[in-house]
């Protein structure tokens, strides 16, 4: 007889050492623009990203992390480098102008430790292509869609302790913190987004979104690597290529840099940042382009890290000041 297929349960939490954030810190990173796949229950944070789940929470000042037990070796493996726990970020931080700029250091003191994501480069385009005018909510409902109609669900066999990719029925990307892991699906790929209609995107509720995303789907899916090979180039390169892409400019190009290739150059400008360098850096009136030019002047070459902290504390404490 054939054993009886149960679900998976979530492994025992691990500490997870090189990170040690605040909970508003986690909650920032996690949370705060940079993904679309993470999401909180009390003081749990459930993340996706390839076909990776995992779940963080601070217990103590410590982080820790669990996983559905048949992903553990695959988490394990790739969690760190999502975090960017082979970076220093306290000397980089340190590294920035705050000595000379009374505002940047306002912004690192509000969130100590925050540090820039690195996730999967393909997800990240994916992401940022859903997210012009749109808030962080509405972003990560679109990708939610996306994920539950087109993905491939991830199914854990408690008993083999395989992992299994099957269905696209429209499951739940929620998952909670109970014992038994529930059923998350995949972002779908390029290529797989290159045979969806344009018709079937909208109904992702991604408006005229869909046009650039199948449009892109087609142009990466006919060129195989290039997404490999942009993300391996460096920033300049790199960005001049994704601006090929339908419906990439100048922001989206800078956020795929700088949250899922790790290239810190890359300096991101949406409506809070144009807010913070206006208010606090007496820049009223300046287009995103020349704002994005002195942000890589004044900041230097890891200006997408002070980027990050000038955009959270905008959203966070800056108000209508």
């Amino acid at each position: 007889m054939r054993p009886q297929k149960v679900r998976d349960h979530w492994s025992d939490w691990q500490p997870l050492a090189g990170w040690q954030p605040t909970p508003a810190t986690l909650a920032e990173t996690l949370d705060g623009g940079q993904a679309f796949r993470w999401h909180g229950a009390g003081d749990i944070w459930t993340g996706t990203w390839s076909a990776c789940v995992t779940q963080l929470r601070m217990r103590e000042g410590s982080l820790e992390w669990r996983s559905p037990v048949s992903l553990q070796t695959a988490v394990s493996a790739t969690l760190p480098r999502y975090l960017g726990l082979d970076r220093d970020w306290n000397a980089l931080t340190d590294s920035l102008p705050w000595r000379s700029d009374a505002h940047l250091a306002q912004c690192i003191a509000a969130f100590p430790g925050l540090r820039i994501l690195r996730q999967p480069f393909g997800e990240t385009l994916l992401g940022f292509l859903c997210s012009a005018t749109k808030q962080i909510v509405q972003i990560k409902q679109m990708v939610a869609l996306l994920a539950e109609r087109h993905g491939v669900e991830i199914r854990w066999n408690a008993v083999s302790g395989r992992v299994q990719s099957a269905s696209r029925t429209p499951r739940s990307t929620l998952a909670t913190p109970n014992d038994d892991a529930p059923p998350c699906h995949q972002l779908p790929t390029w290529e797989e987004l290159a045979v969806i209609p344009e018709k079937d995107l909208r109904q992702c509720l991604l408006g005229f979104r869909a046009k650039y995303i199948h449009a892109t789907a087609r142009f990466i899916a006919a060129r195989p690597g290039w997404l490999e090979e942009t993300e391996a180039l460096p920033y300049a390169a790199a960005k001049a290529r994704l601006l090929e892409l339908p419906g990439v400019g100048e922001k989206v190009a800078d956020c795929v840099l700088l949250f899922g290739a790790g290239k810190l150059e890359a300096f991101p400008v949406d409506t809070w940042v144009l807010k913070s360098l206006a208010r606090r850096y007496g820049l009223d009136g300046w287009k995103p382009a020349p704002v994005a030019h002195f942000g890589r002047t004044h900041f230097g070459p890891l200006a997408g890290l002070a980027q990050q902290y000038l955009f959270s504390w905008e959203r966070k404490f800056g108000g209508g000041r």
